[in-house]
C-alpha cells in the first residue's frame, strides 16, 4: 500500500516558479535517470484537477491534501476541515475523519529519499505554499517535486537537500487508505462487534499475558497450603515455614501489581470500545433517511438504541471477564486433576449439568423475552409521543387519555416481565443445589477420602483442592450463565440493528459528484410514489427553473407541492424520470454537497438549545457574529433580536418558549441564508406567520432572492405575485406554468384559488348580519 507524506515547508519555495533567489530549480535529466523520471511522470499524471477553478481559492495545503487523498481513492471535502489554522495536526485529523489512516510526524531528509516508489507525496510550505513529492533518487541525493498549481503535462524538477533544508522544518503528515477499520456501512451484527473487539488486539494480548501469569500465581497459594499441612505441621520444619512465608510475600506483591495493571488495561479497552460503539451508532443514526423518522415514533427509536448500553456492558463486563476466567480455567483445571482427579471429575460433572439445565430453558426464555421487548417498545413509544406532543396534550386537555394509555402500556410491560421472571426463576432454582454440591459436596467426599488415606498427605491435598475448586467453580458457572446472558444481548443486538441496518443516505465523503451549483433546476417526465401507496404523488412532472429566478409552486392540499421540495433536498431519490441541477442528475450529486448549496425553511422549524447567534450560525465553522447579523438583517429578524435584553446572546430553551412563531420563523430564514445558498426553498415558510411578520418577510423577499434561485411553496397566492414563474399543481400533475397575471387569465384552478383567498376584496358580496350578544 503506497504511503503519502505531507510536509510543512516555506511558501516562498515554488518548484515550478521559484521566488526565493537562494533556491534554484534544477530540471530533471531524463537521460541521467530515465527510470526515476518515467516513474515520476506516471505518478504525477494521477493528479487530474477536478475543476481547478473551483478549488483555487483554497489554502495550498488543503489543495495538496485533496490531490494526495484523490490518489488513494478518497475525495476529501474542504467543508469538513475544522482547523482554525492549517497545521499538520489539523490536516491529519481531517484525513482521519474521512476514513484514511493519518499521522502528524516530524521526519528528516533521509526519510524522504525512501519514497522513491511510494506514490505522490505532498510537501506543504511552512508559510502556506505546497509542492508535491513525485519521486526521489537516493543515488543522486535529490527529491523530485512538482507544484500543486503546475499543469498536468509539466514534469517535476529535482531539488537537493541544501535547497530544501532552507525552507523545510521537517514537520509531516503521513496518510494512506485505511487497511483495517470498521466499515461505516457494515451491518450491525455480532460479527461486526467481534471485528470491533479484534481491532483491540494489542491491549487484549497484554491482558491475556497478565491473566495467564495471574493464573499461574493463583496455583501457588493452594500448593503452599498443601506443603504447610503436609511438611511443616507434620514434621515441625521452621525453615520450610520461613521460606514459604517469603515466597508468599513476593507472590502477593507481584499479584497485586499485576492485577492493578490488568484492571487498568481492561478499563482502557472498555472505554475505547464504548467510544467506538457510541460514535458508530450516532453516525449511522444521522445517516438514516428522513423517511424512517417520519414513519417511526421517536420513543420507539430511542428505546431500540438504548439497548446499546446493554451490549456495551456485556462486551466490556461479563464477556471480557468470562473470557479471562477461561484463561484461568485452562491453567487451574489440569492442576485440579493433578491434586485429586476424583474430586475434579465431580466438579466438572456438576458444571456440565448446570450447562444442560440452562440450555434446556433457552428457547422458552427467548420467546418470553421477545414479548418483553415488544411491550417495552410500545411503552417507550407512548411516553415519547406524549413528550413530543405535550403542547397538544395540554391544549386539548388530553391528560386523562394519555395517562390511561400509559397505564395500559405499563401493565402490559409488567405482565411480560413477570412472565419472563417466573420462567427465568426455574433454571436458577435447579442450579442452586448443584452449585452447593460442587462446593460442599466435594469437601465432604474429600474428607471421607482423607479419613481412609493411609499416607497422611490427603489432608493437605484436600485443603489445596478446596482452594482451587472455589477458583474453578465460579468461572464454570459463569460460563454456563454466559449463554443465558447472550440470549438477552442477542435480542438487544437485534433491536439496535432494526434501526441501524436500515438503508442509509449515500452521503459519504467519497460518494457522489460535487458540481458547482448555479441554480438551474430541471424536472423531466418525473414520477414518484411514496412507500405503501399506489397513487403517485407526482405523475410525469416536467418544468424548468432558470438560474437566479423566483419560482412559486401552488396547488390544493395533496397536489404534490411539498413533494417537489423533498425531491430537491434529496430526501427521496427513488423516482423515475430526471431531476437535474445545472444539467447534473441529482442522484449523482453528493448529498452533503447538495444540502450545503441549499437553504431550506419549513413551516415548522426547530431551534436548538443555545443562543440566537449559535442558532443562526448553526455550528458552521468560520462564521462570525457579523455574518449572523447580516443574515438576520436580510431575514428581517434584527429588529426583534436587538430589542431583547442580551441581543444575539439571548439563550433559547428547548421548544423556544421565549419566542413567538413569527420570530422563530424569521430566525429559521436567517439560518437558511447564513451560508449564502445557491438555491433557497421556502416550503410553506410564511403560512404560520402573523400578518406583521409576513409583511416583513415579503418586503425582504426581493433582497433575499437576489443572486439565487428561490423556490417558494405556498398556499398563500398573495406572497407569489412577484415570482417570475408560478407552477400550478393538481393531483400530482402540472396544470400550468406562467406568471401571476397570465395564470389569472388562462388557469381556472389558479383563478379559483385566487378568488377564494381574496374574496374580501370583492365588494359585491353581502356581509352577513351579526347578532350582538345579550347579557342575561
Amino acid at each position: 500500500m503506497p504511503l503519502t507524506l505531507v510536509c510543512v515547508l516555506e511558501e516562498e519555495f515554488m518548484v515550478s516558479v521559484p521566488s526565493n533567489p537562494g533556491i534554484k530549480a534544477v530540471p530533471v535529466p531524463v537521460e541521467a535517470d530515465a527510470g526515476v523520471a518515467k516513474a515520476t511522470a506516471s505518478r504525477a499524471a494521477v493528479f487530474v484537477p477536478g475543476g481547478p477553478a473551483e478549488i483555487d481559492h483554497l489554502n495550498p495545503r488543503l489543495r495538496a491534501m485533496l490531490r494526495a487523498a484523490r490518489y488513494h481513492g478518497v475525495e476529501l471535502d474542504p467543508n469538513d476541515f475544522k482547523g482554525a489554522s492549517v497545521t499538520a495536526a489539523d490536516l491529519s485529523e481531517w484525513a482521519g475523519n474521512a476514513g484514511m489512516w493519518s499521522r502528524a510526524v516530524r521526519i528528516r531528509w533521509s526519510h524522504l529519499l525512501r519514497f522513491h516508489d511510494a506514490g505522490p507525496v505532498v510537501l506543504l510550505l511552512s508559510d502556506g505554499g505546497a509542492v508535491i513529492l513525485a519521486g526521489a533518487s537516493a543515488e543522486r541525493n535529490v527529491v523530485l517535486l512538482k507544484s500543486v498549481d503546475a499543469p498536468e503535462a509539466e514534469g517535476p524538477v529535482a531539488i537537493d537537500e541544501l535547497r530544501l533544508s532552507q525552507v523545510w522544518t521537517g514537520e509531516a503528515v503521513l496518510l494512506r487508505a485505511a487497511r483495517s477499520y470498521i466499515p461505516a456501512d457494515a451491518p450491525f451484527t455480532l460479527k461486526w462487534l467481534a471485528e470491533l473487539v479484534r481491532l483491540e488486539g494489542r491491549p487484549l494480548r497484554d491482558i491475556g499475558i497478565a491473566s495467564v501469569t495471574l493464573s499461574v500465581l493463583t496455583i501457588l497459594p493452594p500448593l503452599i497450603v498443601m506443603t504447610v499441612v503436609n511438611k511443616v505441621l507434620q514434621f515441625n520444619s521452621m525453615s520450610t515455614l520461613v521460606l514459604l512465608s517469603a515466597i508468599i510475600g513476593v507472590v502477593f506483591a507481584y499479584e497485586t501489581l499485576l492485577g492493578h495493571a490488568r484492571r487498568l488495561i481492561i478499563n482502557v479497552v472498555g472505554a475505547r470500545l464504548d467510544t467506538k460503539l457510541q460514535l458508530h451508532v450516532f453516525g449511522r443514526l444521522l445517516r438514516l433517511p428522513l423517511d424512517y423518522f417520519e414513519r417511526h415514533p421517536a420513543g420507539e427509536t430511542m428505546y431500540h438504541l438504548a439497548q446499546i448500553y446493554r451490549i456495551r456492558e456485556f462486551m466490556t463486563g461479563k464477556l471480557l471477564s468470562t473470557l479471562l476466567d477461561l484463561i484461568t480455567l485452562c491453567v487451574l483445571v489440569p492442576v485440579m486433576f493433578y491434586v485429586n482427579s476424583t474430586l475434579a471429575w465431580i466438579v466438572v460433572a456438576c458444571a456440565v449439568v448446570i450447562m444442560l439445565i440452562i440450555l434446556a430453558f433457552l428457547k422458552p426464555l427467548r420467546g418470553r423475552y421477545k414479548q418483553v421487548v415488544e411491550a417495552e417498545t410500545w411503552k417507550s413509544a407512548a411516553i415519547g409521543e406524549t413528550v413530543v406532543g405535550i403542547k397538544t396534550v395540554k391544549a386539548l386537555g388530553l391528560e386523562p387519555q394519555r395517562k390511561a394509555l400509559w397505564d395500559d402500556r405499563v401493565a402490559e410491560a409488567g405482565k411480560a416481565r413477570l412472565a419472563f421472571g417466573r420462567l427465568a426463576n426455574w433454571p436458577q432454582t435447579l442450579v442452586t443445589p448443584i452449585e452447593r454440591v460442587m462446593v460442599l459436596g466435594t469437601m465432604l467426599i474429600g474428607a471421607y477420602l482423607a479419613m481412609n488415606d493411609s499416607s497422611g498427605y490427603m489432608v493437605g491435598g484436600l485443603f489445596a483442592f478446596m482452594m482451587i475448586s472455589q477458583r474453578v467453580a465460579q468461572p464454570l458457572v459463569g460460563l454456563a450463565r454466559l449463554v443465558e446472558d447472550y440470549e438477552e444481548v442477542g435480542a438487544a443486538i437485534g433491536e439496535v440493528a432494526s434501526v441501524l441496518n436500515r438503508p442509509s443516505e449515500t452521503s459519504s465523503n467519497a460518494v457522489g459528484l460535487r458540481p458547482k451549483l448555479r441554480g438551474r433546476i430541471t424536472f423531466s417526465d418525473l414520477s414518484f410514489s411514496y412507500t405503501g401507496t399506489k397513487t403517485p404523488a407526482l405523475d410525469r412532472v416536467s418544468f424548468d427553473v432558470p438560474a437566479g429566478t423566483m419560482f412559486g409552486i401552488v396547488g390544493r392540499s395533496g397536489s404534490g407541492k411539498s413533494t417537489i421540495a423533498r425531491l430537491l433536498q434529496g430526501i427521496n431519490r427513488d423516482y423515475t424520470g430526471f431531476l437535474k441541477l445545472d444539467g447534473v442528475d441529482l442522484k449523482e450529486i453528493n448529498l452533503r454537497h447538495l444540502r450545503r448549496g441549499l437553504g431550506v425553511v419549513l413551516q415548522d422549524n426547530f431551534l436548538f438549545r443555545g443562543s440566537i447567534r449559535d442558532n443562526i450560525i448553526a455550528g458552521r465553522s468560520g462564521l462570525t457574529l457579523s455574518d449572523a447579523m447580516r443574515a438576520a438583517h436580510l431575514a428581517g429578524a434584527e429588529e426583534f433580536i436587538e430589542r431583547m435584553p442580551n441581543g444575539y446572546d439571548t439563550y433559547i430553551e428547548e421548544g423556544s418558549p421565549n419566542l413567538s412563531g413569527g420570530q422563530k420563523q424569521r430566525l429559521a430564514i436567517a439560518r437558511a441564508l447564513i451560508h449564502d445558498p445557491t438555491i433557497l426553498i421556502l416550503d410553506e415558510a410564511t403560512s404560520a406567520l402573523d400578518p406583521e411578520s409576513e409583511a416583513v418577510v415579503n418586503a425582504n423577499l426581493m433582497r433575499i432572492a437576489s443572486g439565487r434561485t428561490m423556490i417558494i411553496v405556498s398556499h398563500r397566492l398573495a406572497s407569489l405575485t412577484e415570482c417570475d414563474q408560478i407552477l400550478v399543481m393538481d393531483q400530482g400533475k402540472v396544470l400550468d406554468v406562467a406568471p401571476h397575471a397570465t395564470l389569472l387569465e388562462r388557469c381556472s384552478v389558479y383563478r379559483q384559488l385566487w378568488s377564494q383567498q381574496n374574496r374580501h376584496l370583492d365588494g359585491r358580496g353581502a356581509r352577513p348580519t351579526v347578532v350582538p350578544p345579550r347579557l342575561i
